[in-house]
């Protein structure tokens, strides 16, 4: 697994933008008491069950493995000029 820059200030817009998601598409809300490892998993999981990431595989299947994917994730849906791309 390559690290990548900026990866955890990544991630932490990945929670943000996927929270909004997870709540709008009705599959409930975080309270702020959540630990991020929870939050992770279950954006993972809905983003995984609506096919918009691809699944990880099995062995692979980690929390640490999660957070590097939805990192990717949501670089690739930045705009080209946000600050935690350049």
């Amino acid at each position: 697994m390559k690290k990548i820059k900026n990866e955890s200030e990544l991630l932490k817009e990945a929670i943000r933008v996927g929270t909004r998601y997870f709540e709008a598409r009705g599959a409930g809300t975080f309270e702020t008491t959540d630990h991020v490892d929870n939050k992770v998993r279950a954006l993972y999981l809905l983003l995984v069950k609506d096919g918009v990431i691809q699944p990880l595989a099995m062995p692979d299947e980690s929390v640490l493995h999660m957070r590097h994917k939805l990192a990717i994730w949501i670089s690739k849906n930045l705009p080209a000029d946000h600050h935690l791309l350049q």
